[in-house]
């Protein structure tokens, strides 16, 4: 997978951080045992899946391949390994 750039768009990035502080947010007010900072944070990382998938809808993530895309790598692929 190292040819492709999966995952490295800004939607990708921005749902990460997000959900990344959320963990860390529902992590601190577990170990603290208060219940609603911790309900808070596990709202923090849905938050995070809900505005990469909004950034994605906005044309900020990865498009998806063609058909004719796939075909040519799987080409390409087996053309590779025959010689």
């Amino acid at each position: 997978m190292a040819g492709t750039s999966h995952g490295h768009t800004p939607a990708a990035w921005t749902g990460v951080i997000i959900s990344f502080i959320g963990f860390c947010v529902a992590g601190v007010f577990m170990v603290a045992a208060n219940p609603l900072g911790f309900w808070a944070g596990i709202a923090v990382i849905f938050a995070g899946g809900l505005v990469g998938l909004a950034m994605k809808a906005a044309g900020l993530g990865m498009p998806k391949e063609s058909a004719e895309l796939v075909e040519a790598r799987a080409r390409a692929g087996r053309a590779q390994t025959s010689h």
